[in-house]
């Protein structure tokens, strides 16, 4: 495991609308607080890759960080493809649900839950 210095912190942003319906999520649902909030990516979706937005224990070689007072964990892959990401939340006419602004996909699929680089 590894811990990323204050100067890396900002590399995945949680606003403040985001942390706030996380908070709500751990609270409602009991989760155990040696879990983090797994941000990553896998293969797949309809434009080459899925985000990841899972509780999980911390894995050897993840890094661990805090944004917005929620504990984040990330695999160094994943970190490759959201750097500089932002997590949002949103909560519309159009839909509810967590949105991430990625500044590296190149495209995105319509739902906003794949992309690709």
């Amino acid at each position: 495991m590894s811990q990323i210095n204050q100067e890396q912190i900002e590399k995945i942003k949680i606003t403040d609308r985001a942390a706030k319906e996380i908070k709500q999520i751990i609270a409602d649902n009991d989760i155990p607080n040696e879990y983090a909030l797994r941000v990553g990516v896998k293969a797949g979706g309809c434009s080459g890759f899925s985000y990841v937005l899972i509780f999980d224990t911390v894995k050897e070689n993840d890094i661990i960080f805090e944004s917005n007072g929620i504990r984040v964990v990330i695999d160094p892959k994943s970190l490759f493809y959201l750097e500089g990401t932002e997590l949002d939340f949103v909560d519309s006419l159009m839909g509810r649900g967590f949105v991430f602004h990625n500044p590296n996909a190149t495209r995105s699929c319509g739902c906003g839950g794949s992309f690709s680089v």
